[in-house]
């Protein structure tokens, strides 16, 4: 071999092992962020509360091919004590399925008056002051369906998230303005309508915006949304390539009963399957406002119809559910 060829061959080889050590270094990297995001009882925010949830069934295991159903739940800590569980701002459940390849996105209104296991009846949002499990189980039980996994964060966990990926570029429909003294204005809502950025702090005032005329109703649509341009801006390969330092970021902020192969099978599935429906629970058709003492709560005309109306979804092809629902209904 003539000395140029055994040069050529020497610097593929280089490139080859920087190749390798970088690639090495990178799943490193990503493994050790995954990992932080499941807690130890020393470092849960829910050790407090740990020993009430000994009664409460455990989440079903996913076997990975069968449908999976995860609750997100962000919540407002402002104010409370260390140790202390806010109720949830926000509830959502994703709904993958591995063979269908679709997702499905149920957004729980947070005063959906339902049944909280070993707690009696009361608004969904405080089921999470029980426990992750609690929460998965009363959600479970309103939905009629399996959850199988929770993710945990509060509002720093998304202006992180947010941030890290890089913005992302939303419609905002209309102007938004909120101002209160409760928080220093630290909070405050200052949106105008069009195409714009959103970092971390403008995301989270877009998604918190609930002073209008349809109040959380048009609230939990607009997580919805956002939601959904988040994940599509994590599927670029930009953010894919930034990846650990997103982990690295919202690790402090996220708690997550996922093990790091159910995290590698979810982002797979994930990453090939496509958003179908987007729903609000429950829906317009069947809820009510009602009271419970003075305490104003959403009730539910039909739990049956409404277990018939989520499985309708999941298992529908077609993205249409206005006639399902309807006739749900009848």
């Amino acid at each position: 071999m003539s000395l140029k060829k055994k040069k050529i061959v020497a610097v593929l080889f280089i490139l080859l092992f920087c190749v390798i050590a970088f690639g090495l270094y990178y799943f490193l990297s990503i493994y050790k962020g995954l990992a932080g995001l499941q807690k130890t009882s020393a470092n849960s925010p829910f050790m407090e509360v740990m020993a009430q949830e000994e009664n409460v069934v455990e989440p079903p295991k996913w076997l990975g091919t069968e449908p999976v159903n995860i609750l997100l739940m962000g919540v407002d800590a402002r104010g409370n004590k260390k140790g202390e569980i806010p109720r949830s701002d926000s509830m959502m459940v994703v709904s993958l399925n591995p063979v269908k390849q679709k997702i499905n996105v149920f957004s729980i209104l947070r005063d959906t008056y339902t049944d909280i296991p070993e707690h009696g009846k009361n608004r969904i949002n405080t089921a999470v002051t029980h426990g992750p499990k609690t929460a998965m189980r009363a959600v479970s039980d309103l939905l009629g369906i399996p959850i199988q996994f929770y993710v945990y964060t509060d509002f720093q966990g998304f202006i992180k998230l947010v941030d890290a990926v890089g913005g992302v570029d939303f419609h905002v429909e209309k102007d938004m303005t909120y101002e209160s003294k409760a928080d220093n204005h630290e909070y405050d809502i200052h949106l105008k309508e069009g195409e714009q950025h959103l970092d971390g702090k403008t995301a989270l005032q877009y998604v918190r915006f609930r002073h209008d005329a349809l109040s959380d109703y048009s609230r939990t649509k607009r997580q919805r949304d956002f939601a959904n341009a988040v994940v599509e801006k994590m599927k670029s390969t930009t953010s894919i390539m930034k990846l650990p330092s997103i982990l690295e970021e919202v690790s402090p902020y996220i708690d997550t009963n996922l093990s790091v192969s159910d995290m590698w099978q979810l982002a797979s599935v994930g990453y090939k399957s496509k958003m179908e429906a987007s729903e609000q629970i429950p829906p317009m058709k069947m809820l009510k406002e009602t009271y419970v003492g003075r305490a104003a709560v959403l009730d539910i005309t039909s739990r049956h119809n409404l277990k018939e109306y989520v499985r309708t979804i999941i298992e529908s092809e077609d993205t249409d559910f206005s006639d399902e629902e309807d006739a749900v209904q009848q």
